[in-house]
């Protein structure tokens, strides 16, 4: 079965009853823990971006408080899920701030707490296209806030 696309999707929803809109809608949330967490940012937490960013960094930093050092292979996976979590909430968000604030919170949390980490090449290396990530988002944002972005990622080299 091929996918329909997103245009045919779009004229097809525009035909329907609010009623039948909302039977696809809970349909497609369960289905997936991705779709229900998408539609969970959309109804509860899209109003209060700021409250859904503080709670995504909170989520990060335990995270990565509760990553075993011991083995190193281990803690490199466990980083890169972390790293695929925060991905997925800013995908979740689409805003470019939301994205420099989560991933420089991902980095400066990943400096701070795991210096001992920070020895394996890899995860050097992870930090380091992230922060060039960081540079790319930052460069498409307001004057002022690149401005104080550019300043916070300054600081972490």
């Amino acid at each position: 079965m091929k996918a329909a696309g997103v245009r045919e999707l779009r004229k097809e929803l525009e035909y329907r009853s609010q009623e039948d809109l909302v039977k696809i809608i809970l349909r497609l949330s369960r289905f997936k823990k991705e779709n229900k967490e998408l539609l969970t940012y959309l109804l509860f937490e899209a109003e209060d971006e700021q409250h859904y960013i503080e709670g995504v960094k909170s989520h990060i930093s335990q995270s990565l408080e509760t990553i075993n050092t011991s083995n190193l292979h281990r803690a490199k996976k466990a980083v890169r899920k972390v790293l695929r979590e925060t991905k997925k909430f800013i995908r979740y968000s689409g805003d470019k701030e939301t994205e420099v604030q989560l991933l420089l919170h991902f980095c400066t949390e990943m400096i701070d707490q795991h210096q001992k980490l920070l020895r394996s090449k890899v995860l050097r290396d992870l930090i380091e296209r992230q922060k060039l990530l960081i540079k790319v988002r930052i460069s498409t944002l307001h004057e002022d806030l690149r401005f104080d972005y550019t300043r916070e990622l300054n600081l972490m080299d």
